[in-house]
């Protein structure tokens, strides 16, 4: 049986991951903060606070997978919690590095963002270079900086970046674009568009990233791959979709400022891990489930 450690396993992707993980008969630990985070039946907890000093003492002995989904909480908060950022973002991505080293891992798997890339007309495959560092922001350097950390361990075993783009689901903080666009359109609140349609994305649900993620502990080789949906919507597009569901009809103001995409290419995903298949349309039902 496989050993996997996993990281933010509470989380929308990590709640999901570790019922497939369970499913396909790894043997699951969760590094969690405390004993009353909620985990799937079955997952081991191993209670720790990435933000905290680390006790290597409760880590488990041997390890064959490590997947890394967890991040800060605060990722918005800068500079009043840059340092929990720098600590659960990057450091504990160095010190996962160092303890899989040194307990024999296959296979280092980590969920970047597919906002590394920026934004542009096209839509960015794994080749394309990312924003200068400088102009990445706080949250997005903190994932740009664990990628380059990352690769330098390439040479000891299996190290696979995902670049999630605009994951939703059931279970789904509410802060979060896709259920804050449900929630704007349901109570009348204005829309802000760039041009006259907004910018176009390919959302991922859950269950599709998910799957993605936990078959990259299958690769047999490091890789850069892309997690997105399986259609592209604009932003007016998502609304409306919204609002026919809702009843109600969108409001909008549309900005000045150019439109300028975030479109994940998915050849490399479907090819290597999973065919994402549910659309927007198809799980609307679940933001009405998950609306608060």
């Amino acid at each position: 049986m496989k050993e996997i450690l996993v990281t933010g396993a509470s989380g929308l992707c990590g709640h999901y991951c570790c019922k497939l993980l369970l499913e396909k008969g790894y043997s699951v630990y969760a590094i969690v903060k405390n004993r009353t985070t909620e985990l799937v039946n079955g997952v081991k907890p191993v209670v720790m606070d990435l933000s905290d000093e680390w006790d290597e003492s409760v880590m488990p002995r041997k390890v064959d997978v490590i997947l890394h989904l967890a991040q800060s909480p605060y990722f918005r908060e800068f500079p009043e919690n840059a340092v929990n950022l720098f600590k659960v973002n990057i450091e504990s991505t160095i010190r996962l590095l160092d303890y899989g080293h040194r307990v024999g891992v296959k296979k280092f798997i980590f969920t970047s963002s597919g906002g590394v890339y920026g934004n542009g007309r096209q839509a960015f495959n794994e080749n394309f270079p990312i924003v200068p560092t400088g102009e990445l922001g706080h949250y997005l350097g903190s994932k740009a900086c664990s990628e380059i950390m990352i690769h330098n361990y390439s040479t000891f075993f299996d190290v696979i970046i995902l670049r999630p783009f605009f994951v939703y689901g059931p279970r789904q903080e509410q802060s979060m674009l896709i259920p804050r666009l449900f929630r704007s359109v349901g109570r009348g609140s204005p829309i802000i568009l760039q041009g006259s349609s907004g910018i176009c994305l390919n959302p991922v649900h859950v269950n599709d990233a998910s799957r993605a993620m936990v078959q990259s502990c299958l690769l047999e080789e490091s890789a850069v791959i892309n997690i997105a949906g399986p259609e592209v919507l604009s932003m007016k597009a998502i609304c409306d979709t919204f609002g026919d569901f809702l009843g109600v009809e969108p409001i909008y103001e549309s900005s000045v400022e150019p439109t300028s995409n975030l479109i994940g290419d998915i050849e490399l995903m479907k090819s290597l891990l999973h065919v994402p298949s549910i659309r927007l349309s198809d799980s609307l039902e679940e933001f009405v489930l998950d609306k608060t």
